[in-house]
């Protein structure tokens, strides 16, 4: 099935169990990848966001409101297929984490971005057994391997349903331990977005709003809450 140069052809959207997770049908045909792969998510949660997708549908097919269906066919047809290299990129953005690379001046951006961010370091710590350094300017900082290895390390245990998730909570932050903060429940979607976008709030702060730059934040802004909502969906059949 083409699905996404058709136009609707189907009457019911049903999910049903299929292979140890659940699949969509458009009345008795299963929804396909555009790798044609079986579209089988691992709970029905997240088959049921699918399927509601598939139900609003009124004419052409437009993946571009359909988030849901659009991670799941990247989860199945990109990340299990390359899962170790999608990791390995994700892991990468340890070593030059946005929380450890702080401003010079003006004295209050130093004290706000201490405030925030160290405190999130010191859950990494905690948490994960990796303690970041900090440093000030653009000039890199060698965190050790050590450190490193430990706060990628569930990054590889994740499922492909789950790093896709992870993907965008991390690259769409630039962090990391914002990433796995908001996976982990550290953070809500909405502070991570803040916590990642400090620096631009405070240039709004000073100077004012920038429409342009303010209107591509807020789609990046959706599609990290997406993110969060995808990633809980991948681990629970319950709402939330």
């Amino acid at each position: 099935m083409s699905a996404w140069a058709a136009k609707r052809f189907w009457t019911d959207v049903n999910v049903v169990p299929a292979d140890g997770g659940f699949a969509v049908q458009l009345d008795t045909r299963p929804v396909k990848t555009p790798a044609k792969s079986a579209l089988i998510v691992p709970t029905e949660a997240l088959a049921e966001a699918v399927a509601d997708e598939w139900r609003a549908v009124e004419d052409g097919i437009d993946p571009n409101v359909m988030p849901f269906t659009r991670s799941a066919n990247a989860a199945i047809d990109k990340v299990a297929t390359q899962f170790t290299e999608v990791a390995d990129m994700l892991a990468a953005y340890g070593g030059s984490d946005l929380l450890c690379y702080r401003a010079t001046h003006p004295d209050p951006l130093v004290a706000r971005q201490a405030a925030t961010w160290d405190p999130l370091l010191d859950w990494a710590h905690e948490t994960f057994g990796a303690r970041l350094l900090p440093t000030s300017g653009i000039m890199p900082v060698d965190q050790s391997q050590a450190a490193l290895s430990a706060l990628s390390a569930p990054l590889y245990l994740a499922s492909p349903f789950q790093l896709t998730a992870l993907h965008d909570l991390i690259a769409l932050s630039g962090s990391l331990v914002i990433g796995l903060a908001v996976a982990q429940g550290r953070l809500g979607a909405d502070e991570g977005w803040n916590m990642s976008r400090l620096d631009e709030i405070w240039q709004a702060e000073q100077w004012g709003a920038d429409e342009e730059a303010e209107a591509a934040a807020a789609i990046k802004h959706t599609a990290f809450v997406h993110a969060l909502t995808f990633y809980k969906l991948t681990t629970s059949s319950a709402e939330g």
